[in-house]
């Protein structure tokens, strides 16, 4: 069973008129945390099996914006040890964590792996976007409050050697 549009709406409804502080969902395929705090709702969450298999067979690979050049671009990145940093969702991007506070990052800022880098706002939940890999950030390709897509390239950082 899939959980609807709807579903999510009902459950955003009801914490948002409760006293609850945070909410943990743990399945199989996924742990889900969503934390209340000033600025909003964050959420935390774990892909427990791998995305790209159902019930054992490989799915298909999911469908892009990238041009076949910046596909090339992005295979010429990765061996010259640039990461892109993704956002797993649409929404809004924020590069602060309130309006006047600071940005998470900013060209030249170290991070590691689990270094919030900014945030993506869906359905008044706020979504902290971690780094994912150690490294320097060298390139920042978003705005603050720009509309984002599923996938799209926020943040390029150049790979701290091991």
């Amino acid at each position: 069973m899939n959980l609807t549009d709807d579903d999510v709406r009902e459950i955003i409804r009801l914490i948002d008129s409760s006293h609850v502080h945070e909410l943990r969902i743990k399945t199989e395929k996924f742990d889900l945390c969503l934390r209340r705090s000033a600025a909003g709702w964050t959420r935390e969450t774990k892909t427990l099996t791998r995305p790209d298999v159902i019930g054992g067979v490989e799915a298909a690979p999911a469908a892009t914006s990238d041009t076949p050049a910046q596909a090339k671009s992005s295979t010429q990145d990765e061996a010259c040890g640039v990461v892109a940093i993704r956002t797993p969702i649409v929404g809004t991007f924020y590069r602060a964590p309130k309006p006047g506070a600071p940005p998470f990052v900013e060209i030249g800022s170290e991070v590691d792996g689990n270094s919030v880098v900014g945030i993506v706002e869906t359905m008044k939940l706020m979504n902290s976007v971690s780094a994912g890999a150690a490294g320097t950030v060298i390139e920042v390709c978003v705005a603050d409050g720009e509309f984002v897509e599923s996938d799209q390239v926020l943040m390029r950082l150049r790979r701290t050697e091991a």
